[in-house]
């Protein structure tokens, strides 16, 4: 009798298409006004956050880790690597240059979507580009497109998040965000990396097993840009900007840009967020390498489905315990009683390399043991870095304040990692980690400048 499908129109929740009686349709407009939340609580906040974090996940690591070992395992020198997959980090140290426009055309929620379906595409032209004759320059071509469309997709999932959940669910969620973020880090760092040693072991070449591995990836990011069309929901205060919008918006940008650099300590700030990984970001980009590379280089000669295991399941297992191990002690004493514990254990850990590169021992439960060992130490060390650019956000603007802490950790990740395999094919594996171990020296003296109040962080 009645025809009660919903469609989605931009900038409205769920409307009924049609009524045959005006007073049903008068009945819901006046609900509608009265409580503007009526129709996206029918949207249940489970069946849409767990996925769009997992869609946010999933293109970083594969454009910005899987990158290292494709190439690798195509030939391509380890100078070569590092220098062209640093690289592509730059669209997501650079991306609050562009923020405001994702503010002011369209909604967060088209911005969204059409970034997923877009990211399919660059990942199917990554699949089309390896067998070419030219497959470094055209995958290099997708996969920088594919950075640029995955950190805007960031921008408006995060602007998203905030519109579309009331404040007390926003704070409730964000442990299950970073949890399915972690997941895409092991699905795509762990899963198919292996499935990629599978089909090549059993279907073909290389060539077939990256073509088809990434031609999966576009797959998965077509099929959540159609889930997510129908389960995300359209908040009525997910508009665009008009005319004025614009200059505030770019009022407040230069606004919040002065007041960032007007922080106390500033500069002992920055050198902080630049160089406090300067020790991982080289580590991070050569230590796949190391492990895949054949005896005879220096290399402990491990196909990629062992490498898949052991990076992307061994490695982030315990970089997920060392991440909730120091929550739980941050929480308790504070950043600034945990900081020099924590520097620490970011530093040392990466000894286990040292030992590897002299020892070249094949025993895969030691080679995962000192990974989960770096990586726990890593998990644990590295909050202290997160909480530490929180507490650089706090007062005025602290979403827009955070957002260029990011810039610059991308930075300090991409500028190290740009001229690592150059010092690595230089001083040989071994000296290369010894090197490393050396540059975490640089990780004491920046964390010795800074300050922080001592009660930040506690319960």
């Amino acid at each position: 009798m009645y025809n009660f499908k919903y469609l989605r129109k931009p900038n409205r929740t769920f409307i009924p298409k049609t009524f045959k009686f005006p007073i049903l349709r008068n009945f819901d407009i006046f609900i509608r006004n009265q409580h503007p939340n009526y129709m996206l609580k029918k949207t249940n906040a489970w069946l849409w956050i767990p996925t769009l974090y997992f869609a946010s996940g999933l293109p970083y690591h594969a454009i910005t880790s899987i990158s290292d070992i494709m190439y690798k395992d195509m030939g391509i020198d380890n100078a070569s690597i590092a220098m062209y997959t640093s690289f592509l980090l730059i669209p997501w140290t650079i991306k609050p240059l562009w923020s405001p426009f994702v503010e002011i055309l369209g909604t967060r929620r088209n911005w969204t979507l059409y970034s997923q379906i877009a990211l399919a595409i660059c990942f199917a032209a990554v699949a089309l580009a390896i067998p070419s004759g030219s497959f470094l320059a055209l995958t290099l071509i997708a996969f920088m497109a594919g950075a640029f469309v995955s950190a805007t997709h960031d921008i408006a999932l995060d602007g998203f998040y905030i519109l579309a959940l009331p404040q007390e669910k926003q704070s409730f969620f964000s442990g299950i965000r970073n949890t399915f973020y972690r997941i895409a880090t092991v699905f795509s760092s762990g899963i198919l990396v292996m499935l990629a040693n599978w089909i090549g072991k059993h279907f073909g070449s290389d060539t077939t097993a990256w073509s088809a591995t990434f031609a999966t990836t576009a797959i998965i990011m077509a099929a959540l840009f159609i889930y997510h069309k129908r389960a995300m929901p359209s908040p009525d205060n997910d508009t665009s900007l008009n005319t004025t919008g614009i200059k505030d918006v770019f009022k407040s940008f230069g606004e919040i840009i002065r007041t960032y650099f007007a922080k106390p300590g500033i500069l002992s700030s920055i050198l902080f967020l630049l160089l406090f990984r300067f020790p991982e970001a080289q580590l991070g980009k050569i230590g796949k390498l190391f492990l895949m590379d054949n005896i005879e280089a220096g290399g402990l000669g491990l196909d990629k489905g062992e490498i898949g295991f052991l990076n992307g399941v061994i490695g982030v297992i315990g970089l997920i315990a060392g991440g909730i191990a120091g929550g739980i002690c941050i929480s308790r004493n504070g950043l600034k009683y945990w900081l020099w514990p924590m520097v620490i254990a970011i530093s040392l850990p990466d000894a286990v390399y040292v030992y590897m590169s002299m020892a070249m021992t094949e025993n895969l439960a030691a080679i995962g043991s000192c990974i989960f060992i770096e990586q726990l130490g890593y998990g644990f060390g590295f909050t202290a870095y997160t909480l530490y650019m929180i507490y650089m956000a706090s007062g005025k603007y602290p979403t827009a304040h955070f957002a260029i802490s990011t810039a610059f950790m991308s930075l300090g990740m991409m500028l190290p990692g740009m001229v690592s395999g150059k010092i690595q094919e230089w001083l040989g594996y071994e000296n290369f980690f010894i090197w490393v171990m050396a540059c975490t020296s640089i990780t004491f003296l920046v964390s010795a400048l800074i300050k922080i109040d001592p009660k930040f962080g506690r319960k």
